[in-house]
């Protein structure tokens, strides 16, 4: 397994920290609004990303987090005038239900601010303990300029940040780099504290997270979305060398943002996207392969022509494999066969080198060339059909596309014989009526 790492910038053998193992945390959306097209991207990245290190033979521990506490929170709890756990638990339950219709499984812990503060405070102090935060006037900031090795995922030297820094208004900070771990507040939800009531800093959570569902740093992976990196990957990195003396992750990967016909999403040019409505526009599978028909750490475009594209490919897929399924469940035939491993391994060679899914498509498509080969004789070998069945539904798992089987009743059958008796008699009208009962129920 091959891996773009972004703390190096160069793509790197994988090498666990436990044989056979994978430690993986991506950072989870902060709930105050339904998530849109971007929010999705690293849905289906790090879904895919886990489904292939399974495939390759690797058991994956995967976690993401929710960020359940945050001033957009508080502003949107007042505005409707409920308690901020209401406005996080709708919009977690939001994001579970796009996850879903995305076919990505959930993670194996998805971790809350909220039920994680004990932690975050006990974490902050051990930072001030040792001199790495101090706190003014109930807030307490990370002193950048003890971490030496701070810039380094980003690239960036301290003295440069410095220079380029704006005035902050903020002139209590010790520099203006130093970013925030405990904010003293008096509105919205908050907690008791050594330095009063508040809550934490952003930067602080998902370190303390990370630690807490591992038992410990680094990890293998952390990842996230391109905009993350600076400030608030580079942030969490820092802190961890100071309180754990580790770089937090071995392997850090960052997929890449999501334009709307060329242009960046966002309100003020009103062309965000919400996954929910383009998820029931398109539908799951469409929409899957659509965020994973560039690759992950590139830019995607989406527009009409990146739509229609994805459905042509993935119709290049789905229709022979419904076929087959007629052609068998006609036959009264398992569908179920053996891994046609010479076929499968191209897919998973391509998968496995930093998620080249333009030439995995390229693999599947191949397989699926031969597959049509073999569909397409006067007198289908069952078996064979059903190993091809069996090897291209497991490149689609992998990519996460959903393809149901079709079984046919008694009724099914006969509608379909029927039809074909039809045309053979030229009976076009009533060819015709049978097509369409049978194209309604997924049978063409």
């Amino acid at each position: 397994m091959k891996l773009y790492n972004s703390l190096h910038n160069k793509i790197e053998e994988f090498k666990p920290i436990v044989e056979g193992k994978v430690s993986m945390y991506a950072c989870g959306p902060t709930v105050y609004n339904y998530p849109h097209i971007g929010n999705a991207r690293p849905i289906v990245i790090f879904d895919t990303l886990k489904k292939t290190f399974e495939a390759s033979g690797y058991e994956v521990k995967y976690v993401s987090n929710f960020t359940d506490v945050d001033d957009k929170i508080i502003k949107k709890a007042q505005e409707e005038g409920v308690k901020e756990d209401i406005i996080s638990e709708r919009y977690i339950e939001a994001y579970n239900a796009d996850r879903k219709s995305l076919h990505a499984s959930m993670p194996d812990a998805t971790p809350r601010v909220t039920d994680t503060m004990e932690t975050i405070v006990a974490f902050i102090k051990d930072l001030v303990d040792t001199g790495f935060a101090y706190e003014i006037d109930g807030d307490v900031y990370f002193r950048v300029n003890k971490v030496e090795s701070y810039g380094k995922l980003s690239g960036q030297k301290i003295e440069d940040l410095i220079v380029g820094a704006r005035i902050d208004e903020n002139d209590k900070k010790e520099s203006p780099l130093d970013f925030t771990l405990w904010k003293q507040t008096e509105t919205g939800i908050k907690w008791d504290s050594p330095w009063g009531f508040g809550r934490p800093g952003w930067h602080t959570e998902c370190v303390v997270m990370i630690a807490k569902e591992f038992g410990g740093t680094p990890i293998d992976i952390h990842g996230g979305g391109m905009d993350l990196k600076f400030p608030h990957h580079e942030n969490e990195m820092a802190q961890s060398c100071a309180h754990d003396h580790s770089g937090l992750a071995n392997y850090w990967v960052h997929n890449g943002m999501v334009n709307i016909d060329g242009e960046k999403m966002s309100k003020s040019l009103g062309n965000v996207i919400w996954a929910r409505d383009f998820i029931e526009k398109l539908g799951g599978n469409l929409v899957r392969w659509v965020l994973l028909s560039a690759h992950y750490r590139a830019p995607l475009n989406i527009s009409e022509e990146t739509i229609d594209t994805a459905r042509k490919e993935l119709d290049k897929v789905s229709n022979p494999l419904k076929q087959a399924y007629v052609k068998l469940s006609l036959a009264k035939a398992s569908y179920e066969g053996e891994l046609l491993q010479e076929e499968f391994l191209p897919f998973l060679e391509a998968m496995q080198d930093d998620l080249n899914t333009e030439n995995a498509f390229m693999a599947l498509f191949d397989t699926v060339k031969r597959f049509n080969q073999n569909l397409r004789q006067r007198e289908i070998q069952v078996d064979v059909i059903a190993n091809y069945i069996t090897t291209i539904q497991k490149m689609l798992y992998v990519l996460g596309i959903e393809i149901a089987p079709i079984v046919l009743s008694d009724e099914d059958r006969l509608v379909y014989q029927t039809w074909n008796d039809a045309k053979a008699n030229k009976d076009f009208e009533q060819a015709d009526a049978l097509r369409q009962q049978l194209q309604e129920k997924g049978i063409l």
